[in-house]
């Protein structure tokens, strides 16, 4: 296990960070440069759909198509995560200390998360699509949510949203096929989603050191919730309604898709170790990841 570096040392590197490197999307993304024709909204390679029969019999229209609609399900999904963890973060500044630079890089990602959920909005309308709503079940336990992320699984859910998104744009950043405003808006989400991610981690260490073996216990198996989640999640049968094709047994071809399993386990990968190195990848978590094709 790696040691965790005190949390006020993390705060002031990060927040320098911050003010080298912070964008400000509504200018930083040329929004009047009219779309590519041709280019895709997401690279075909971690479409759901890629290199299945129903992938093979789609036009490259279509093709454009599912990738618009991907695009808009991953970008909803990330406002709706990134309004939970600022939720969970300003909860958990009730109970810092205002005056620290602990809680200061708190009060600055969650700046940085406001002005992401407002890039992915306006990036929805910019493509052309229409932004993915909850039903009311999820918006019953997204509300509910914030209130259990605290102390371990405060840091852990931040990781579980962050990582497997970024670690994935990491790899498609500099496709060519890509739409230049997405590829624009993954450059920016990149590179102030590093900073969270080093917070977030530093934020497991230090409680991993520290914590009570119950808690230990509680969010090592509870995390692997992600896994059918997430899954549930990116094979949402709405997308596939909406690019035009059967979104029953689009979603079975996807689910079953060793391509996109592939894609998912390379984006969980690294996260997985680290709970791992961490104490906090247990039996029954694990058992939840494999489920839900992440492992």
């Amino acid at each position: 296990m790696t040691r965790a570096v005190d949390k006020e040392t993390v705060a002031s590197r990060l927040l320098k960070g911050s003010i080298k490197h912070s964008y400000a999307p509504a200018v930083d993304i040329d929004w009047d440069a009219p779309l590519h024709e041709g280019k895709y909204f997401l690279p075909p390679t971690v479409l759901s759909l890629y290199r299945t029969p129903m992938w093979e019999t789609m036009s490259e229209a279509q093709r454009i198509e599912l990738s618009r609609q991907e695009a808009a399900n991953i970008l909803s999904v990330g406002i709706w995560f990134e309004n939970i963890l600022n939720q969970a973060l300003l909860r958990s500044l009730l109970h810092n200390d205002p005056s620290s630079l602990h809680s200061r890089y708190m009060l600055t990602e969650m700046g940085d998360e406001c002005r992401h959920m407002t890039m992915f909005g306006r990036a929805i309308e910019q493509m052309g699509a229409k932004p993915y709503q909850l039903h009311w079940y999820q918006s019953v336990v997204v509300n509910i949510l914030p209130k259990f992320f605290r102390g371990t699984m405060l840091w852990v859910a931040a990781l579980i949203g962050e990582e497997i998104f970024d670690a994935t744009q990491r790899r498609v950043l500099d496709d060519p096929e890509l739409q230049p405003m997405i590829k624009r808006l993954m450059q920016i989400h990149v590179t102030e989603e590093s900073r969270h991610i080093r917070f977030a981690r530093e934020g497991v260490r230090r409680r991993a050191a520290e914590t009570h073996p119950i808690e230990r216990l509680w969010v090592g198996s509870i995390n692997g919730v992600g896994g059918p989640l997430f899954q549930r999640l990116f094979t949402n049968p709405v997308m596939y309604k909406r690019a035009g094709l059967d979104p029953v047994e689009a979603r079975r071809q996807a689910r079953s898709n060793p391509h996109f399993q592939d894609v998912q386990k390379r984006g969980f990968e690294s996260l997985a170790a680290f709970l791992a190195e961490n104490g906090l990848m247990l039996a029954p978590a694990r058992a939840l990841w494999r489920r839900g094709r992440f492992l």
